[in-house]
């Protein structure tokens, strides 16, 4: 089950935890504490820099059909995902290079961390 982010406080205990480039979009990611929330979490922003608002909303509405299309298959339950948009290439990319920007994304997050 996918469920989204609405809460300040979640979106920056978010960005305080793993994050990875993806092209066209950054995905940041974090496990939640046990006795939080169940399921997959995900929250869209997008900043001024995107555009105005037209091209801001075309950003996140992307964004929102990839993570519902891809995250349901290779999310991890217990976790919230952050997708942030980036100016021009996130609404204009190729939506099948999206989804693989996405499934590449969380394969990063969840790959074993080496060793420092």
């Amino acid at each position: 089950m996918i469920s989204t982010l609405k809460k300040r406080s979640d979106f920056l205990l978010a960005a305080r935890a793993r994050r990875t480039p993806a092209g066209s979009f950054m995905l940041q990611a974090r496990k939640r504490r046990e006795g939080e929330a169940e399921g997959i979490r995900v929250g869209y922003t997008c900043s001024k820099k995107v555009g105005n608002a037209v091209a801001r909303n075309r950003a996140k509405r992307r964004m929102r059909e990839i993570a519902r299309l891809i995250l349901p298959e290779i999310g991890v339950d217990g976790w919230d995902y952050v997708l942030i948009g980036r100016a021009e290439t996130t609404a204009a990319r190729e939506f099948t290079a999206l989804q693989n920007d996405l499934r590449g994304a969380v394969g990063r997050i969840h790959a074993p961390r080496k060793p420092k």
